[in-house]
């Protein structure tokens, strides 16, 4: 018996029919195999994942009873049963090659898990989940919207968002609070944005910390040069901005620094 713990934000789905419905939202549209299912607790999504010839399956798991049960009940898949945690691991070094992502996300690291994709994002093509549905709402939100925010842009930047469908607390272990959804995030074309990658995440970031205020004000502890902060850009605030708004502002600091004595 596999205890949902407080700590681990352990919500264990219950429902059989949602679980096979999330299974089949991974379409694997540029023929790779390899899917790592992130948190399978009781193995609810894992039961139709080594059913489904299409799926090379491996699962990460920090938690030491979920683990001892998928062993127990999953033989066949012991040698891609990982005991690890999902945000410390080197996922290429533990994958080797482009895999999708599934999982119902604990609600208290969501967020981490795709900082931590967005590492590696050329090598994961596609994202199927269960999370908060604020933050499900959050990630697709378009520009103007007030839950567009930090990852609303960096995932937006490199991956189509769409947002599938709700689950009711009812159907898990123990109930959250809360409702969740379940979104689909699939790879964009854009290998490369035209810009200075790490700078473009910076200033995303810093931009997003004093959202009330204008870009001119939230950008201040980057000390931008005064050609920059002369923009008309920097009058608006940062939900305002689109993803090619904030290539365009890391392309003029980008440029703005080169030219610097």
């Amino acid at each position: 018996m596999v205890r949902p713990k407080k700590h681990l934000g352990q919500h264990f789905l219950k429902d059989k029919n949602i679980a096979f419905k999330i299974v089949q939202s991974l379409t694997l549209h540029q023929g790779y195999r390899q899917v790592l299912e992130v948190g399978p607790g009781t193995g609810v999504l894992t039961q139709f994942l080594v059913q489904d010839d299409r799926f090379a399956t491996s699962l990460i798991e920090v938690d030491t009873e979920a683990v001892s049960y998928l062993q127990a009940h999953y033989p066949d898949l012991k040698p891609r049963i990982f005991f690890r945690d999902f945000l410390k691991t080197d996922l290429m070094d533990l994958m080797g090659a482009p895999f999708a992502v599934i999982g119902n996300f604990p609600y208290n690291i969501s967020s981490q898990i795709f900082f931590k994709i967005l590492d590696i994002k050329n090598e994961v093509p596609e994202i199927v989940c269960m999370l908060q549905k604020e933050v499900a709402d959050r990630l697709k939100s378009p520009p103007g919207s007030k839950a567009y925010g930090i990852l609303s842009v960096l995932l937006q930047a490199y991956y189509d968002i769409e947002y599938l469908f709700t689950v009711e607390p009812n159907v898990f272990h123990p109930p959250p609070k809360v409702r969740s959804g379940v979104i689909r995030l699939k790879r964009n074309d854009t290998q490369q944005l035209a810009c200075d990658e790490q700078l473009f995440r910076k200033v995303v970031k810093q931009s997003f910390q004093t959202r009330r205020k204008t870009l001119r004000n939230a950008l201040k502890p980057l000390n931008l040069p005064e050609t920059i902060r002369q923009l008309n850009v920097l009058d608006k605030r940062a939900e305002q901005l689109s993803v090619s708004d904030f290539v365009a502002l890391t392309q003029n600091i980008e440029d703005s620094w080169k030219q610097e004595p």
